[in-house]
């Protein structure tokens, strides 16, 4: 992820996951920022249509629930609701697993809301549920 990226990403965040919440567009702006300007073991990933951001997936070190010790995570996967059904997440979830291999993870733990189409694109990736009732997958 760029700069010029930042806001846009942030705000199809912000329609995925934090509506209804607390969460401003210039805190998650803020994080996504900090995000990238880390130590590299961390990091995010965007899809583009020509120079447009369509979808974005970060690779972290903890996730939204801090009251647990399992790392890193694949976190943040959102799609442009108007170009889903293209791969669109498939690919990035593969960039995220490339990355997490270049800086030598060999596994993800993965947070969903829900256990539905969402989460489909896991089967494909050597993915299985951690728990079915926290919807956790490494």
């Amino acid at each position: 992820m760029a700069e010029p990226d930042v806001e846009a990403i942030a705000r199809l965040r912000l329609a995925a996951f934090f509506g209804g919440t607390a969460l401003t567009l210039e805190e998650d702006i803020a994080g996504l920022r900090g995000l990238i300007a880390g130590d590299g073991f961390e990091a995010a990933f965007v899809a583009r249509l020509g120079d447009a951001p369509i979808g974005s997936c970060l690779f972290v070190r903890n996730e939204i629930d801090p009251a647990h010790d399992l790392t890193p995570w694949l976190a943040g996967l959102v799609v442009d609701e108007n170009y889903r059904g293209r791969g669109i997440g498939v690919a990035l979830l593969k960039a995220v697993e490339a990355h997490a291999a270049s800086v030598g993870v060999d596994k993800l733990y993965l947070y969903t809301g829900r256990h539905d189409a969402s989460t489909r694109p896991l089967a494909g990736l050597r993915s299985r549920p951690l728990s079915r009732a926290t919807n956790r997958w490494c």
